[in-house]
């Protein structure tokens, strides 16, 4: 869930929790459920589906693995997931919208395993999209990795935020300025903001050091940067109501680079068991594991 641009302190490291090796082993086993249950809701994401079915899914999976929804009550926001199709950017509210053909559709996921929380976010098609639109996506994505490449210590979180904005600036797009990233850990949200774009002088960004944990998500207009927010006090949209995408990955800064805690990993790696793909929602929902 991304955080809002605020002005901070010159730098803000001192701000910064670093994480131990068992914090971020636990992170990256709540980092695993999130990744799970994004797979889970893109293989579900089909014409038909309401945003509610697929909450309600989410949330059936997280608990599964003895893990919380951490978006849940957050703020106070009312869903398990944010979805948010077409023209939103973030923070769409699950409930009723039916998914239609040639949809593109947001899913943020949060989970809170062992008091530790991971955040990763993807944009998939419904159904058969538009080229334009796939384009959208393929270059988002690119987008997030040209930033990860950078999160390796002695850089600085502007080096990220550079990356993202040349990629995707390059291409034409909009970099979404009033919504960022963040730390992440042991709050949904902490220091640093992680900007997908850069802001000021690149002196005054935090220098990145061995064990700063991040929220990288990149959220990239097909048209204009601007954005503007709906009547519900959540859903963003854009200002000229182009289609927008975001990709995001929680991550571990090492002293060797980074570890990306919300990639999934192999069968019984980091304690998430692998498991079968039933065909209905229901199903699925049903499924259970084990961190």
């Amino acid at each position: 869930m991304t955080g809002r641009k605020e002005k901070s302190r010159r730098g803000q490291r001192r701000h910064i929790a670093l994480k131990d090796g068992d914090a971020i082993a636990r992170m990256k086993r709540a980092g695993q459920v999130v990744a799970l249950v994004l797979d889970r809701l893109a293989q579900s994401a089909r014409p038909g589906v309401t945003t509610g079915e697929l909450d309600r899914l989410a949330e059936a999976v997280i608990r599964s693995f003895g893990a919380i929804p951490t978006f849940y009550g957050l703020y106070d926001y009312p869903a398990n997931i944010c979805a948010s199709v077409n023209d939103e950017v973030v923070h769409g509210i699950p409930g009723d919208r039916i998914l239609q053909e040639g949809d593109i559709v947001s899913f943020d996921v949060g989970a809170t395993a062992e008091d530790m929380i991971a955040d990763a976010a993807a944009t998939v098609p419904v159904g058969a999209i538009s080229q334009d639109a796939r384009r959208l996506l393929r270059v988002t994505r690119q987008a997030l990795h040209k930033g990860i490449e950078q999160a390796r210590a002695g850089n600085r979180v502007a080096d990220i935020s550079g990356a993202i904005q040349k990629h995707a600036e390059s291409h034409g797009y909009g970099v979404v300025r009033k919504l960022v990233g963040h730390g992440v850990g042991y709050a949904m949200h902490e220091p640093p903001h992680v900007p997908n774009f850069v802001d000021g002088k690149t002196a005054d960004s935090p220098e990145l050091v061995p064990g700063m944990t991040l929220a990288i998500e990149p959220m990239i207009n097909q048209g204009t940067w601007q954005i503007t927010q709906d009547d519900d006090g959540w859903t963003y949209r854009t200002r000229d109501g182009s289609l927008s995408a975001h990709f995001e990955h929680t991550i571990a800064i090492t002293e060797e680079g980074c570890d990306i805690l919300t990639l999934r990993t192999a069968a019984g790696r980091a304690g998430v068991v692998a498991e079968s793909r039933p065909e209905t929602l229901a199903q699925r929902a049903r499924v259970g594991g084990q961190l």
